[in-house]
């Protein structure tokens, strides 16, 4: 589905605040140097409000990346099954299928990254849609400027440009074994290895937690190490430690290889 053009980007919307302070008026973002410059990566992005979207795309593309949108749940999701995109920026309120049951069925299928958009302020909508497995999250208004730079984050840490330590390529705890320059986590038992399955962003957090056994790390510090941001809600933190419990602790009630500092953060015992 292809977006009719707007005439402009600056102004404020439902869904997009207008461009920070300082931009000139219908200022747009500088187009990438190089007409057959390699996109910077696939975004598909499912929203039902044809005016944000026809906004998000464009900054996109100018950014770099190739942009497309869905307006219908169902179809958006048939979509990213199909084409596989880099990441998905999806919104909580869809006609069809909404964003929750969007993000639950991809993350059965595919280890796409996701970024949910939430008109929501309620705290319980934005913790749900992180237990579900989105990467990120971006509350309504937002800039479109601060959306691609959380498009961006997500991408480079999905795009294993974060390189493990020289001489840690491989951390051992208990039956677990991470290799962290094939980004894989398995479990070995009596039979053969079962791996393990994360999200790009539960195997970043992860390892630079493994990477620095017996350090405790306050949330705001993961959230800035990890997702690349000096701002934003630690409890996305907290939640991607408790997937990350429950995916590799034999108790995730009673942790021992991501241990609870209290007043502090969290630990590497492993």
């Amino acid at each position: 589905m292809t977006p009719s053009r707007a005439p402009g980007v600056a102004r404020t919307l439902a869904g997009v605040s207008t461009p920070h302070p300082g931009a000139a008026a219908g200022a747009e973002p500088s187009a990438p140097a190089g007409a057959d410059a390699v996109p910077a990566g696939r975004v598909l992005m499912i929203e039902d409000d044809p005016t944000v979207a026809e906004i998000v795309v464009r900054y996109l593309e100018r950014e770099g990346y190739e942009a497309a949108w869905e307006a219908d749940g169902a179809a958006g999701l048939a979509r990213a099954l199909d084409e596989e995109p880099d990441l998905v920026v999806l919104d909580l309120m869809l006609p069809g299928l909404d964003g929750y049951e969007i993000c639950r069925r991809l993350r059965e299928r595919l280890p796409v990254p996701v970024i949910m958009l939430t008109a929501r302020g309620e705290e319980t909508d934005r913790l749900l849609g992180l237990e579900l497995g989105a990467d990120d999250y971006v509350a309504k208004p937002f800039s479109p400027r601060e959306l691609v730079a959380r498009v961006r984050a997500v991408l480079r840490r999905a795009g294993g440009q974060v390189l493990p330590p020289a001489g840690a390529t491989v951390v051992r705890a208990g039956t677990l074994v991470i290799d962290l320059a094939a980004r894989q986590v398995t479990r070995r038992g009596g039979g053969d290895p079962e791996v393990v399955t994360l999200t790009a962003r539960e195997f970043d957090l992860l390892a630079h937690l493994c990477t620095h056994p017996g350090t405790a790390f306050r949330r705001e510090d993961l959230l800035e190490s990890v997702w690349g941001y000096t701002y934003g809600d630690a409890a996305t933190v907290t939640v991607h430690v408790r997937r990350l419990r429950e995916k590799l602790e034999d108790d995730p009630s009673e942790p021992a290889l991501i241990r609870t500092v209290w007043g502090v953060g969290y630990r590497w015992d492993g």
